[in-house]
């Protein structure tokens, strides 16, 4: 029987099942709490794990972008000399299950705050070297230098204070570890100001208004894609507003409102990648010197950098402080 990963935390944990633990249910911060509820409730917008596994799929081919991985194979090599692996925020756990039939020798940690891991510990039980763990990412609760690898994809800007989550990476990866992570991209200042004020503004709504608001968003992006408008659109610096020859959406999209739309996959994964933006309280963005300060403060020396419009990412390593 494969080890299942319960023995590299410092205190006793609670076992649910084989493949199933809990470190912590609840945290002391109340944006972090609304943002476990909020992730708790969107796993359950898309009824079907099949559905989830489709938009799964594109994501796959993003994440080996956003790492500098050439490909699948590549990712393979790359894991094979990693024995624990930590994928910090795993949601449904697709990425988790990934890892762990990419790298059969490692034990792969699935860990996230939110209800995810309940669904996903039973989808993937027959994974026998893959732990889900009920969890704050901040506060993993794993012994000092036990991880090789760390895979913090588009969750890291979500966690109450980003700096020391990265603080806690630092310090359960061993010397030699790698983190891969990502944040979100500062954008134009409208679309900042207006970001800013819809999630204080959301704080108010009740899950079925934020589910109306969302597929509002949804319909808007829909009506504005199916006009088929390019227009050469003027650069204005002062607001950070990037023009040039465009889609009507995708203008409005970038620098105004995010009114998410993609005909290929459908209205229910649209309105979850709307609700997914504007419903968790704890969605912090970056400009490229922020992302790369905020990295070197919590003792990492950034390797890789990757970036588009819509994010930053990265590998890094930790730095000694000796």
């Amino acid at each position: 029987m494969f080890m299942n990963g319960s023995h590299l935390f410092i205190n006793e944990v609670q076992q649910l099942k084989s493949n199933l633990v809990i470190v912590a249910d609840s945290s002391n911060y109340e944006n972090q709490s609304q943002n476990n509820e909020s992730y708790s409730l969107q796993w359950k917008m898309v009824d079907e794990m099949e559905q989830k596994k489709q938009f799964w799929a594109m994501q796959k081919h993003w994440y080996l972008d956003l790492y500098g991985f050439q490909n699948e194979e590549n990712l393979k090599t790359f894991l094979q000399d990693k024995k624990v692996i930590l994928d910090a925020g795993c949601g449904m756990g697709y990425k988790a299950a990934w890892f762990a039939e990419l790298a059969p020798h490692a034990t792969v940690i699935g860990m996230d705050f939110s209800e995810s891991v309940y669904i996903a510990s039973e989808y993937f039980q027959s994974q026998e070297n893959l732990l889900f763990v009920r969890g704050d990412i901040a506060d993993t609760g794993l012994k000092n230098n036990v991880i090789d690898y760390v895979s913090c994809d588009q969750v890291l800007q979500h966690t109450e204070v980003p700096e020391n989550t990265l603080a806690e990476f630092n310090r359960i990866l061993n010397p030699a570890g790698k983190l891969a992570v990502y944040v979100y991209r500062k954008k134009a200042l409208p679309r900042e100001l207006l970001d800013t004020h819809f999630r204080e503004k959301t704080k108010e709504l009740s899950y079925q208004e934020k589910l109306e608001f969302s597929a509002q968003l949804t319909e808007l992006g829909r009506k504005l894609s199916d006009l088929q408008i390019e227009l050469d659109f003027p650069d204005i610096p002062v607001l950070d507003i990037k023009g040039g020859k465009q889609d009507l959406q995708r203008f409005i999209y970038w620098n105004f409102i995010k009114c998410y739309w993609n005909p290929e996959l459908g209205e229910e994964i649209s309105n979850s990648t709307n609700f997914d933006w504007y419903s968790p309280s704890n969605a912090y963005r970056y400009s490229k010197p922020e992302f790369i300060e905020m990295l070197s403060n919590a003792g990492f020396k950034l390797e890789f950098l990757h970036e588009e419009e819509a994010c930053y990412s990265g590998v890094a390593n930790p730095v000694s402080s000796d």
